[in-house]
């Protein structure tokens, strides 16, 4: 599976973003689909992710009520809707598909190459 996010970009504190990730290879629908994110100088971390079979939706405690999480199977394609943006919310934001509806970074076996989000104040 490769996979390809887009959407990103520049935006002031409060704005908002859509990213898309697109799945070529293998179904995305056979995966859980995760958001993740690398702030500069820190490890990546959990954003959401979305289950294959029944959707079952998890997000990070930060970004509850401000990040929406969806895929179209048709489409081959997972969102990440990013409102109220913060500053310290500037990162690379990657997409990634697992087995394991899980929401450490070792779980997933595949990675796009990220799309960098930045947030000014």
């Amino acid at each position: 599976v490769q996979l390809v996010e887009s959407g990103g970009g520049s935006v002031q504190a409060g704005g908002s973003l859509r990213l898309s990730c697109a799945a070529s290879g293998r179904t995305s629908s056979a995966y859980v689909m995760g958001w993740f994110r690398q702030p500069p100088g820190k490890e990546r971390e959990f954003v959401a992710f979305i289950g294959s079979n029944d959707g079952m939706i998890s997000y990070a405690d930060s970004v509850k009520g401000r990040f929406a999480i969806s895929r179209d199977d048709a489409k081959n394609t997972v969102y990440l809707q990013m409102n109220s943006l913060k500053p310290e919310e500037t990162a690379v934001y990657y997409c990634a598909a697992s087995n394991k509806m899980l929401s450490t970074p070792a779980a997933y076996i595949y990675w796009g190459q990220g799309t960098q989000v930045t947030v000014s104040s």
